[in-house]
């Protein structure tokens, strides 16, 4: 792996922006990038040591997979979607009606050529900044694909949207997706949004991963994830909302990866009765490290931040929550809640459950609960009792545990799926 210097890497990113014909100004943001990175330091997850895991490991070279991931005809239904298989998108579909309605959901590189002074105005600019910390510099410098999402002002979209992100086993290709929602105001959509690994090659690579919300005055997202990434990926996720006056994000997120993975799943509330529900569900096992810091910031009055984080580790696994909730000076009639719990199914797990509450203002309403420790005997015996056997009854109190974001999954074909990636997590 070469070092990243702007001397090393210019050339190559030169290359790829002239490549996909992206306007001067994300040349110029990708060229910035570079040179920062070599600089900052790396972003900081309470209890998780990173620093030498191979997050820098880039390939520019562009993958052509020898088989597409195409739905088949009969599997096709009518609500939009995007398959991206590495960089190379597989399939799109966005009905006449949606677009005549000025919907855009397409890939990112089409959308800056396309829609490019959309996509700057929000572009590592609103959410995330580009220089928050070396990961995010790292990003911007080398992001390789990825999908812009625009809901334009009071349009209502009653079906899912979704987005399939597929990494290749048996690519060298860095994974680096990048994902930028705009809901414009009063809009209202539901995204679903899964990464998996297909294959069982064992070649090692880097995902980085950013997705930025941005909800303005009085949107509704409902946003719900399942990430699957494989064994040999090492992950790092940063998923942020900026959610503007009496706008809300919810969050559903299933990290149900196989490799070590950090990730930052972030809502800043910028805007007075502005809301955000954020539920995490996670699965460590094996010698797999996963740390994840979830945080609410209350910026404006009157906001509502609420994280729930469950996780369950099996094996020699590490899990790490880490809940933060910042109610900021002048946020008065904020309420911050944060709940994080872990259940250890080995001696030999680690897990951590740490809630921090930040309380810069009075007259605001802020609680937390943290706890980790084993399956419920009293819940065990209850099941058991009723003629369960002892792993019948344990992976059912399991999936009552990791519940909350099942059931906030707008998809049921994808519940079911979700369901059976636990049962598949569990049972390895």
């Amino acid at each position: 792996m070469k070092e990243i210097t702007t001397a090393n890497y210019l050339d190559d990113i030169n290359a790829f922006s002239a490549r996909n014909e992206e306007p001067t100004w994300m040349t110029d943001l990708r060229v910035a990038a570079l040179e920062k990175a070599e600089n900052l330091e790396l972003p900081k997850i309470e209890r998780v040591k990173f620093h030498r895991w191979p997050l820098f490991n880039v390939n520019t070279e562009e993958y052509a997979p020898e088989t597409m991931n195409i739905p088949s005809f009969d599997a096709m239904k009518d609500n939009p979607v995007i398959v991206q298989q590495g960089s190379i998108t597989t399939f799109e579909q966005l009905s006449a009606k949606l677009a005549d309605q000025g919907v855009i959901f397409t890939d990112m590189f089409t959308a800056l050529q396309e829609h490019g002074d959309l996509v700057k105005e929000y572009y590592m600019n609103k959410a995330v900044e580009m220089d928050e910390d070396k990961l995010t510099a790292f990003h911007t410098a080398f992001m390789n694909s990825g999908v812009f999402l625009y809901v334009p002002k009071n349009v209502v979209i009653e079906e899912p949207i979704e987005a399939i992100f597929i990494q290749d086993s048996a690519s060298e290709e860095s994974f680096f997706k990048h994902v930028l929602i705009v809901a414009d105001e009063h809009s209202e959509f539901s995204y679903l949004e899964r990464f998996q690994t297909i294959g069982d090659q064992k070649v090692k690579v880097s995902a980085n991963i950013v997705v930025e919300v941005i909800a303005k005055a009085g949107a509704k997202v409902k946003y719900s994830a399942v990430d699957q990434l494989g064994v040999n990926v090492s992950t790092y996720m940063n998923r942020r909302g900026h959610i503007m006056r009496d706008a809300s994000v919810d969050w559903a997120l299933g990290v149900m990866n196989d490799g070590d993975v950090v990730a930052d799943f972030d809502s800043d509330l910028v805007g007075e009765g502005s809301h955000s529900e954020v539920k995490v569900v996670a699965i460590s096992a094996g010698k797999q490290t996963q740390g994840i810091d979830t945080r609410v910031t209350n910026k404006a009055s009157h906001s509502v931040g609420h994280i729930l984080q469950h996780g369950v580790i099996r094996e020699r696994g590490t899990l790490t929550f880490n809940g933060i909730g910042h109610i900021l000076k002048g946020a008065k009639g904020a309420d911050a809640q944060q709940e994080s719990r872990v259940l250890m199914l080995s001696d030999k797990a680690r897990g951590d459950a740490n809630p921090i509450l930040l309380i810069d203002e009075n007259e605001v309403t802020a609680g937390h609960a943290a706890s980790v420790g084993r399956v419920d005997p009293e819940e065990m015996y209850y099941l058991m009792s009723r003629g369960l056997r002892k792993d019948d009854a344990e992976r059912l109190v399991i999936r009552g545990f990791l519940g909350s974001v099942i059931t906030a999954i707008p998809v049921k074909d994808v519940q079911k799926e979700f369901v059976d990636v636990i049962e598949g997590k569990l049972n390895a």
